[in-house]
């Protein structure tokens, strides 16, 4: 054989490689791919890496979503079985935050109705706890724990308890157990949207009043602490409601700076400075857990 009639053998894998872009992108993703569950996680995890289902169209499909399929399917797997008690660490795991979160309410609660001197710090340490224990599915917000956010968090919540009183941080202590069931349901039904959409656009849409609806029966919910606790519901429920969106954003994963952010503005010794450091990080809440990314399973 001549090289002249070698050199098409030589060089045909190389032009179906490079027919195959795909491929390139599986090999340059391999990592996400073999850890992933499900497609839904590499769709997850691409739209971190900033592809688009624009760029997807340059992998010759319609949406992120199909893309995501298809690299699913071509990555090697073992034949390894799945566990079958995967599901009761998962029951166990959410039984245990929710106990997490009704301790904060019960301790801050039992502390204020014994009169004890130091009911007011300890109010406040419960409610920053209860952002910790029982909001964490899956990813710490930037990969880290958040020590400056918890920080801001705890000046917010002992700046408001020493104005209005111990009976503040009861209330917002109480509103943990209620926000609990609300993060765990918006968190349920956002992943069974995210198993429902086809395109990245298509699930923000779905998601998007999800977290508004979340946000207000939120609110109701911390409305109804107030009154348990016996506290203005125009001081308890804007500041519970920052909390919840400070929880929520932690939990998922999202950026520690504009959760930082919200809370500082909170800071601000004016009337409206909490109920506004609320509606900021309302509408970053929105843009943030919007995106397909924060609800990749941990």
């Amino acid at each position: 054989m001549t090289l002249d009639e070698a050199a098409p053998v030589a060089s045909a894998p190389r032009r179906r490689a490079a027919g195959d872009p795909v491929k390139t992108l599986l090999h340059r993703h391999r990592a996400l791919c073999e850890r992933a569950v499900d497609p839904l996680e590499i769709a997850a995890g691409l739209e971190v890496q900033g592809i688009t289902d624009r760029t997807a169209a340059r992998f010759r499909h319609r949406d992120v979503f199909s893309l995501a399929e298809e690299l699913y399917a071509r990555t090697p797997r073992g034949d390894e079985p799945a566990a079958p008690s995967a599901a009761r660490p998962r029951d166990a795991r959410a039984l245990r935050g929710f106990g997490h979160a009704v301790l904060p309410g019960a301790l801050a609660l039992g502390a204020s109705a014994a009169g004890v001197p130091f009911a007011g710090p300890v109010a406040v340490l419960a409610v920053v706890a209860a952002l910790v224990w029982p909001a964490r599915p899956g990813r710490p917000a930037a990969g880290r724990f958040p020590y400056a956010v918890l920080l801001l968090a705890a000046a917010v919540v002992g700046w408001a308890v020493y104005r209005e009183g111990t009976a503040l941080g009861a209330g917002l202590a109480l509103a943990a157990a209620p926000g609990h069931l609300v993060g765990a349901v918006f968190a349920a039904r956002a992943r069974s949207r995210l198993a429902g959409s086809r395109a990245l656009e298509d699930f923000a849409d779905r998601a998007r009043p999800l977290l508004v609806a979340a946000a207000l029966a939120f609110a109701a919910a911390a409305a109804g602490a107030a009154a348990l606790a016996g506290t203005p519901l125009g001081v308890t429920v804007p500041l519970a409601v920052l909390l919840f969106l400070t929880r929520l954003l932690l939990g998922h994963g999202a950026p520690r700076g504009p959760v930082a952010a919200a809370l500082a503005l909170a800071l601000v010794p004016t009337p409206a400075a909490v109920a506004a450091a609320a509606a900021v990080l309302l509408v970053h809440a929105v843009l943030a857990l919007s995106r397909a990314s924060a609800h990749a399973r941990p």
